[in-house]
């Protein structure tokens, strides 16, 4: 039974989620047009200076943030790719998330501003994540990718892209309400639709196709999950029930389990897009359980190298 403020919530989502969500058509393709001729701030909050340090770096063709608490040498790194329909940038709720990941864990969160389509495709966006994301794996500390909707997919594309390169994996994915099909191919997604305030199939299946460029949409790049599974690293995944994107979470987790990938679905009964980044307890519950995860993966690493001491951030870029 979800809680009466998750209730609440996905009432006023069903009230305004046209406007803030991606439902009509006519509104998305006003938010690409705002986007264009008046590009939104995509910078941290300044409160978030008096708990962690926050260095921009430009490297790979875009600005990249690196959060890390004062007075704190990171024990792993997270790879934090934030959703918004691959058309809007990052927004409060994900540097909410990402203040309570670099306070609550012995993480670097890296926070790369890729560019948003149609201006940037996945074509080429993908090797450059993956070239950052490289960076990351290969350094002394685990790196963990983490991302949600949009940045879910991405997330999932680029830790495949690095296996298909011979390159070393992530430690863990962490999946928050993943987009895995740019298509929306499964028809159980429109079924869903009706109880989902925050998402339509067409909408998504436009901004999708504009992130796609010159490349089709259900290729892997775009959508992976029509991507290679095997080399994946161990899974979760957070996704509600009133949330069009859950056939295709529940389809990649066949997939990866049938390929010998630990996937953890957690299926959030009444539960709305991206249900982690909200103020609720269902939410509240999804991040304790990621925050536990990252905590596992800094210590498992620790034991593993002997206890020697916390390794270095990753590599300046």
């Amino acid at each position: 039974m979800p809680s009466t403020s998750s209730r609440v919530l996905a009432q006023a989502m069903s009230a305004v989620g046209h406007k803030f969500g991606y439902r009509d058509l006519a509104q998305v393709r006003r938010k690409v047009e705002k986007q264009l001729t008046r590009p939104a701030h995509f910078g941290p909050p300044g409160h978030l200076d008096k708990t962690c340090a926050v260095t921009l770096r430009f490297g790979h063709g875009f600005p990249c943030y690196e959060v890390v608490p004062h007075g704190r040498t990171p024990q792993l790194s997270v790879l934090y790719l934030h959703g918004g329909a691959y058309i809007e940038e990052i927004g409060y709720n994900h540097w909410a998330l990402i203040k309570e990941l670099a306070g609550q864990t012995p993480a670097q969160i890296v926070v790369p501003v890729y560019p948003l389509a149609p201006r940037g495709t996945a074509e080429e966006s993908l090797p450059r994540l993956t070239a950052l994301a490289r960076e990351l794996t290969t350094a002394p500390a685990p790196a963990v990718f983490m991302g949600d909707s949009a940045g879910g997919g991405l997330s999932l594309a680029v830790a495949q892209r690095l296996h298909e390169q011979g390159d070393a994996p992530p430690a863990r994915l962490a999946l928050l309400s993943p987009w895995l099909d740019a298509a929306l191919g499964d028809p159980d997604a429109e079924k869903i639709q009706p109880r989902d305030p925050m998402l339509a199939v067409e909408p998504l299946r436009y901004t999708g196709a504009l992130w796609a460029g010159d490349l089709a949409p259900s290729d892997p790049a775009v959508s992976p999950l029509n991507g290679r599974m095997d080399g994946l690293p161990a899974t979760e995944v957070y996704i509600g029930d009133r949330d069009i994107l859950l056939p295709d979470a529940r389809r990649f987790t066949e997939r990866a389990t049938s390929a010998g990938v630990a996937v953890d679905l957690h299926e959030a009964p009444g539960q709305i897009h991206a249900y982690p980044l909200w103020p609720v307890p269902e939410g509240r519950d999804a991040r304790e359980r990621i925050l536990s995860g990252l905590r596992l993966t800094a210590r498992t690493a620790g034991s593993t190298s002997g206890g020697g001491g916390a390794p270095e951030g990753v590599p300046s870029r």
